[in-house]
């Protein structure tokens, strides 16, 4: 029964997941974005418009990473190793979605990529 919870806690975190960036890019950001002037972050409305995005979609990105864990989980016994990996992959994913997201200017990417790096190797 707990291998069915895992897996059903598990697709309902990848539903959420992609309910949640697509309903909100289409509903909320985009709304949001027409609204003028927005806030000059770093001194640019793009910045700001960038930096929203990414910071909603890493969330969803947060999700799938916790639904990978609970499909591990459910696949008992785990090694630290294994956890590690979906760490780091998930950080990693931050990364991309940040330095992408940002053009590189918002320098959480930075912090990302050391977080899966770090996790990575800590658990090897």
């Amino acid at each position: 029964m707990s291998d069915i919870a895992l897996h059903l806690a598990a697709l309902g975190l990848v539903g959420i997941s992609i309910t949640h960036s697509w309903l909100g890019e289409r509903y909320l950001l985009m709304r949001l974005f027409r609204r003028t002037p927005l806030p000059r972050t770093f001194g640019s409305e793009d910045f700001t418009r960038r930096t929203l995005r990414f910071a909603w979609h890493v969330t969803s990105v947060a999700w799938l990473g916790f639904a990978a864990l609970l499909l591990m989980l459910a696949r008992a016994p785990v090694t630290s190793a294994q956890l590690g990996t979906v760490v780091a992959a998930t950080f990693a994913a931050h990364g991309l979605v940040s330095l992408h997201g940002s053009r590189g200017r918002h320098y959480s990417w930075v912090v990302f990529f050391g977080v899966a790096v770090l996790s990575y190797v800590a658990t090897r």
